[in-house]
């Protein structure tokens, strides 16, 4: 499902499910870091945007989809190589709406950006 999109482009890789977390990790080389050698803000964001997408996605089982309507980042932690992984954790799942906070961190633990998605349970793509 996700070949041929920015998930695979970016190099993301969905690492870890459990009973109320989802966890994939990305790289931090050419492809998501910034002109300064450090990693992209908008990176983050995608893979905020990336595992609380697909964590909301995978709490239905209607056939329904949720699409992220607004994300809202800080970063607060800067990486130049490496990985990072990104934690998407439920706030509220809703029958039209989902909330998410997605911590991402490096190698060492150290967070380096946190975002709260807000996602709407959509029945189709059109």
């Amino acid at each position: 499902m996700c070949s041929h999109s920015l998930v695979s482009h970016l190099g993301m890789e969905f690492v870890e499910i459990g009973s109320n977390f989802l966890k994939a990790v990305m790289p931090v080389d050419d492809r998501t870091r910034q002109p300064f050698g450090l990693l992209h803000g908008g990176a983050s964001v995608a893979l905020m945007e990336t595992v609380g997408g697909a964590a909301a996605t995978s709490c239905l089982d209607d056939g329904s989809y949720c699409l992220g309507i607004e994300v809202s980042a800080s970063h607060v932690h800067s990486v130049r190589s490496g990985t990072v992984q990104g934690v998407a954790r439920p706030i509220h799942i809703g029958s039209t709406t989902q909330v998410w906070d997605v911590k991402i961190s490096d190698e060492a633990g150290n967070l380096v950006s946190t975002g709260r998605l807000t996602l709407a349970v959509v029945s189709s793509l059109e």
